[in-house]
């Protein structure tokens, strides 16, 4: 008989973010460049939106590499504006090239990280890697949970995806499917394997 899975850690998936590889779509890492920008994310359910601004230097001699950044924290109704770079570094491609990575700034336990990471998570009032904030992913958790319990995965399935259709106000824009319809779809598709195994298991 299986057992039933449970994570302590937080999922990784429900946080803000800042990854590399979006950074180097959008132009921001080039060696000998000095460049600014934002991020702005929204909360899919309540709709409140934050944002960062953040610096990106990369020195042509690769001697000051740095992600700034610049953003407020509120804790306990404390309001609290911050302001710290980020070191990067970068490793050889097989092919040519570099590949950018971000340095943990984080001192977890008192110790200080230093990991290369291609993503930084916001786990508290700093970004960090995954590891210093103890993250697990939703993908991973589920697919243990659910191996061999497909009725609990489609009764968890069914309120999530209840509390989408509560949440969606206008199912299609411009004649596509907007961001929270396309959310749901994705999560009936991902519960249809479930509810036929347990009509199977029913009628077996």
């Amino acid at each position: 008989m299986g057992r039933y899975y449970y994570s302590k850690k937080e999922e990784a998936d429900s946080l803000k973010k800042i990854q590399m590889w979006w950074l180097k779509k959008h132009g921001y890492i080039e060696k000998g460049c000095w460049k600014s920008g934002g991020i702005k994310w929204t909360n899919g359910w309540t709709g409140k939106e934050s944002n960062i601004i953040f610096y990106i230097n990369i020195d042509i001699n690769n001697n000051d590499n740095y992600l700034q950044l610049v953003y407020s924290s509120t804790k306990d109704s404390i309001k609290e504006d911050l302001d710290y770079k980020i070191p990067l570094t970068s490793t050889p491609c097989y092919f040519g090239g570099v590949r950018y990575w971000f340095i943990c700034p984080w001192f977890a336990n008192g110790k200080y990280c230093g990991r290369r990471a291609g993503v930084l998570y916001l786990g508290g009032k700093y970004f960090a890697c995954r590891h210093c904030y103890n993250l697990s992913y939703e993908s991973r958790n589920e697919n243990r949970r659910f191996k061999d319990f497909p009725l609990f995965a489609v009764i968890t399935g069914m309120q999530k995806k209840e509390d989408l259709q509560d949440a969606i106000k206008r199912k299609y824009y411009n004649g596509k499917p907007t961001r929270r319809q396309k959310a749901l779809d994705r999560l009936e598709n991902r519960l249809m394997p479930y509810q036929l195994a347990v009509i199977r298991k029913q009628y077996a």
